[in-house]
């Protein structure tokens, strides 16, 4: 062993004397942060100061841009200023090990990949965007329409005024994709200016936030804002546009790859938080839930109870508290009754309990009155609905029928799926849920039949096959559109056939129904639903008896009080109803000292 191993030097061991182990402890430090600070770039001939220890607020979070840090230490402390429900991500990490080794126990590494578009080789695509245009965001509503998006995406919500304080800021740039007919936003991307924000030497940019109304019926939005960011960048100058994608996000991967992005050697590095839990804790049983077990669990964890799974597959658990122990299926619990049950299962017995409550019913006949009988009831209405008298999701539903042989026909269909068959009076309107929790409107929400949008180039069964894949992926695989004969018999009616090819913009309805599990749509109207439809829904559950049901209602609009009453659904999906509190209300039914007290005295106030 040399005398420069003795002291400590470089590749030796440490020294035994205290001021010798102190200046060791001192040159491994300045190792540890020079291994972290990137050589100083080049702007052409040119050395250009980047903006020390630069941080960039975007509203869910904050950026924080390691190349700009000297320190590790530095960046340790600027990630702990994180505040309380926001996600920090430290980005373009060289050497994210060194990093981690500063804070273990508060740091993780993002199990994300980072991407990067060379602008200079970008081309622009030729197809415009069809029923939809891509604009900068430019009102509140906007802002409120972006937080929506990213409520119904699990994405963390920014409050509106940042939003709305950065509509003319540089640095940040915000850009959605607005319906033409409708001016509904469909989707939205945002984008940094690197240069702007950190005075970048290597003149880059950065995607964030790319999210798409999952009821969106239009394709390509995604691609069209991604594009358009890119374009908006490119004319800035910019050399790059970068993104951080999860390793797992296949679909975004395969659209980023296919516009031609490349995978680029950096890392990130965020908080071990609770909003982050499942990117630093690794694969749990969560994942072997359906979306809408899955939400109940993991509200129920976030409460610290006891999550025991029973059946995955079928979503059945049981959460216990203290000496309380309650086995669910989703949101059936054993809180509902066998005889609420049976009321929900039999749609003849649902509809005259509600009816002796006062809540208004459309007429109905059982398919055993006779043929003569059927034939009178279907002139009378002019238009029936043939369905199941058991059964769930939408199986054996058929809906605006005139025709005797096709009302025969959905006859056989529909006692595939029960013995016994109903006939009812069909009402004109839109389909509205309500979800009723513990005699409370929770969530209310419009559901929409699937549709499709021509291109004049595909046919209907292509792009129903197309807009299914959508639906599945907007939904974890809850929601296809099946290629049945209620969807031919609806294509019939529009004038098409399913080996036609659609017009360009011509859009048309595949199904009657608006069921999630067969291609349909869910729009949030909670906040603007009128009163009486409020009541009449509580009032259905509370003759049926039942803490927690979905109320299906045919409404002329959720602003007004016309209404004939459908069914009730004793198992509602509350993961459909995001960013409504479905969950959390579920788990105060259940577990009402879970409840922060203050929450539990207004409640009580209410209730006085």
């Amino acid at each position: 062993m040399t005398d420069k191993d003795r002291d400590g030097g470089k590749g030796g061991t440490a020294p035994r004397d205290r001021q010798g182990r102190d200046a060791y402890a001192h040159r491994l430090k300045r190792m540890r942060d020079q291994a972290l600070k990137p050589p100083i770039a080049q702007h052409g001939d040119e050395q250009v100061q980047m903006t020390p220890e630069a941080v960039l607020d975007c509203g869910w979070g904050r950026l924080v841009f390691a190349q700009t840090f000297d320190e590790s230490g530095a960046m340790v402390a600027a990630l702990r200023d994180e505040q309380p429900d926001r996600r920090d991500i430290a980005l373009y990490v060289r050497n994210p090990h060194v990093l981690l080794a500063n804070a273990p126990q508060e740091l993780f590494l993002d199990p994300s990949h980072t991407y990067r578009l060379d602008l200079s080789q970008y081309r622009a695509s030729r197809k415009a965007p069809r029923g939809f245009f891509i604009r900068r965001l430019t009102s509140q509503s906007d802002a409120e329409a972006i937080n929506r998006i990213y409520s119904a995406r699990s994405m963390i919500p920014v409050p509106p005024e940042f939003f709305w304080s950065k509509r003319d800021a540089r640095t940040i740039i915000y850009f959605v994709a607005e319906d033409e007919q409708t001016g509904e936003v469909l989707g939205t991307v945002t984008g940094v200016d690197h240069v702007r924000a950190f005075n970048d030497p290597e003149g880059g940019s950065s995607l964030w936030c790319l999210a798409v109304d999952p009821a969106a019926r239009h394709p390509g939005i995604g691609e069209a804002l991604v594009r358009r960011l890119a374009e908006y960048f490119t004319t800035r100058g910019s050399a790059f546009l970068d993104l951080s994608v999860l390793h797992d996000n296949e679909q975004a991967i395969a659209l980023y790859e296919k516009l031609g992005f490349e995978r680029v050697s950096f890392f990130s590095v965020k908080r071990k938080n609770p909003i982050n839990e499942t990117l630093f804790t690794g694969p749990d049983t969560d994942q072997e839930f359906n979306p809408y077990a899955r939400i109940i669990v993991n509200e129920a964890r976030r409460r610290g109870i006891h999550v025991e799974v029973v059946d995955a597959e079928a979503g059945f658990f049981r959460l216990t508290q203290g000496g309380r122990s309650i086995l669910c299926r989703e949101s059936l619990s054993e809180m509902t009754s066998a005889v609420a049950m049976s009321i929900c299962d039999d749609k003849a017995v649902t509809r005259r309990v509600v009816s002796a409550a006062g809540v208004r019913v459309p007429a109905q006949l059982e398919d055993g009155s006779g043929p003569d009988e059927i034939a009178e009831f279907v002139k009378r209405h002019g238009k029936v609905v043939v369905k199941p008298a058991r059964g769930e999701q939408g199986r054996g539903i058929s809906v605006g029928l005139s025709d005797l042989d096709e009302v025969r026909e959905a006859i056989k269909a529909a006692r595939a799926v029960s013995d016994t068959v109903l006939l009812e009076e069909y009402v004109e309107g839109e389909d509205l849920r309500l979800v009723v929790i513990n005699y409370r409107v929770v969530a209310a929400a419009i559901r929409r039949p699937p549709t499709i949008v021509g291109d004049g180039e595909r046919t209907v069964r292509a792009l129903i096959a197309a807009q299914s894949r959508r639906r599945a992926a907007a939904t974890g695989g809850e929601s296809r559109i099946p290629l049945d004969a209620e969807t031919e018999r609806t294509v019939r009616e529009a004038g098409c056939g399913l080996d036609d090819v659609l017009a360009a913009d011509t859009e048309i309805a595949v199904r009657k129904t608006a069921n999630l599990h067969t291609g349909g749509t869910i729009h949030d109207v909670t906040d603007i639903v009128d009163p009486v439809l409020v009541d009449a829904a509580v009032a259905a559950a509370r003759a049926i008896d039942i803490p927690v049901t979905g109320i299906d209602l045919m409404v002329k609009s959720p602003r007004r009080p016309d209404y004939a009453f459908i069914e009730a659904n004793e198992r509602p999906g509350l993961a459909n109803h995001e960013p409504q509190p479905t969950a959390e209300r579920f788990i105060d039914l259940l577990f009402p000292l879970s409840m922060p007290a203050a929450v539990r005295q207004t409640m009580n106030r209410d209730r006085v």
